[in-house]
């Protein structure tokens, strides 16, 4: 049984295409990771980090669902799903802690598309 070259030519065309769209979607399905971290820090020296159970607290009254709170070196991290929950429960926490502490995302390198910021952020140093 003889195999024409134009079979050949068009398994390897579907084969590539298969590929490509099979790359397109792995990187597609890694994008749409929206996992987000909001940090709290002292704004000054001598002022602690926030109890993580009053900003659990603050969180629950106000129907914010998170993933995790982390006391880490100063700083108290929460993760949440999305930039959505994260940027919500920023408002509630500005409004509910005393001042003197700053609300801030935190920038997660771990995420797939770091890579894309960490180019962006370089490519003024040469030349």
């Amino acid at each position: 049984m003889v195999i024409s070259p134009l079979v050949v030519r068009r398994f390897s065309y579907a084969m590539i295409a298969l590929i490509v769209f099979s790359a397109l979607f792995l990187a597609w399905a890694a994008l749409q990771q929206q996992e987000s971290t909001l940090a709290i820090r002292p704004a000054n020296q001598g002022v602690s980090v926030p109890d993580g159970f009053s900003v659990w607290h603050h969180l629950d009254a106000n129907g914010i669902r998170f993933k995790s709170i982390t006391p880490q070196d100063d700083v108290l991290l929460i993760k949440f799903d999305s930039s959505a929950q994260s940027a919500a429960a920023k408002i509630v926490l500005d409004r509910t802690l005393p001042h003197g502490y700053i609300i801030a995302q935190q920038e997660d390198d771990s995420q797939p598309a770091a890579w894309l910021s960490l180019l962006r952020d370089t490519s003024h140093r040469f030349g």
